[in-house]
């Protein structure tokens, strides 16, 4: 999966915490962390895989 589908799959997910907020099917303070909580539960979806910031053995 390309960084683009796993960025496009994030926004898609936190528009949906949104609409079923508006919608009552999740409580009020489900949407206002879930988009939130997204980010910290799948941070490769925002912030890449980049190596050049990583520790390497050997580097």
């Amino acid at each position: 999966m390309t960084q683009t589908y796993k960025a496009l799959l994030l926004a898609s997910a936190m528009l949906a915490i949104g609409a079923l907020a508006v919608f009552d099917v999740v409580p009020e303070y489900v949407a206002q962390f879930g988009p939130v909580a997204l980010l910290a539960l799948f941070p490769s979806a925002w912030m890449g895989q980049s190596r050049r910031c990583s520790w390497q053995r050997g580097a």
